[in-house]
């Protein structure tokens, strides 16, 4: 059996996969029942977060946005008597594509914060802080 921590990093490497395979439908599936907030504001279920990842992130001829999540220091702390749980973490997105040699495109930190419901984790709330940003004019069609 996973702990909670473990359960919980899961989830966010989760969401990394997601959005380096293009998959806008499963991101708003592990965020459905979140609030996702970034330099544009929050938005908040399932159908809300999809339409915002796909207005936003540019998808290239393989169906991807050609990008790699690279999440790290992750932090995580559990409350087991109330089933939540934060999670601080480092992300560096890296990008690469036929005309665009491999780079660092954006660094920021998530704030994540989660809930156990009828025993299973899930997100409820994930913040996200842009510290550095690099060329993304291949990655973004506005600035969220």
């Amino acid at each position: 059996m996973s702990t909670p921590d473990r359960v919980i990093e899961n989830l966010i490497a989760r969401y990394a996969e997601l959005v380096d395979d293009g998959d806008f439908a499963g991101v708003a599936a592990l965020l459905a029942d979140a609030t996702f907030a970034g330099s544009g504001g929050g938005v908040s279920g399932r159908e809300a977060i999809e339409k915002m990842f796909r207005d936003t992130v540019i998808v290239h001829e393989d169906g991807t946005p050609r990008t790699q999540h690279v999440t790290t220091n992750v932090q995580i702390e559990v409350d087991e008597l109330a089933g939540t749980a934060s999670a601080r973490s480092y992300v560096t997105v890296l990008q690469a594509a036929t005309d665009f040699p491999l780079q660092t495109i954006v660094a920021g930190r998530y704030y994540d914060r989660f809930e156990r419901l009828d025993g299973v984790w899930r997100f409820v709330d994930r913040r996200v802080k842009i510290t550095h940003v690099g060329d993304v004019s291949r990655h973004l069609r506005q600035w969220v």
